[in-house]
């Protein structure tokens, strides 16, 4: 098992597009932020169907599961652009360190942060 976190500027609630892959273009909501693998689970990318067999407290069938993505196949939604964008981060007026988008360099707000 990898032992190395990586670090990730994305965080769980985010609105990130699909750059690359079979899921091209798709938007989401980031779920999970996996730092060992360097992966992140995306609402809606990357569903599999998963055959289960029943128990007694499960029942059996055929279920979807959405699994992680590579975190280099995903872009930060910038909602002015409405495309994807790099992050960086700025310390701001306040001395508090900020994302902000690579690009426009404005500050990323998300509903987490409130």
């Amino acid at each position: 098992m990898n032992t190395t976190a990586y670090k990730i500027k994305l965080k769980k609630g985010d609105k990130v597009v699909v750059r690359s892959g079979k899921y091209k273009g798709v938007t989401g909501k980031v779920l999970l932020v996996h730092p060992r693998l360097n992966k992140v689970t995306v609402e809606g990318v990357n569903i599999v169907k998963r055959h289960v067999k029943a128990t007694k407290t499960q029942t059996g069938g055929i279920k979807e599961i959405t699994k992680p993505i590579w975190v280099s196949k995903v872009g930060l939604y910038n909602p002015t652009t409405k495309k994807a964008s790099r992050l960086a981060s700025h310390i701001n007026s306040d001395g508090k360190k900020v994302r902000v988008y690579a690009g426009s360099k404005k500050e990323v707000t998300t509903h987490a942060d409130k």
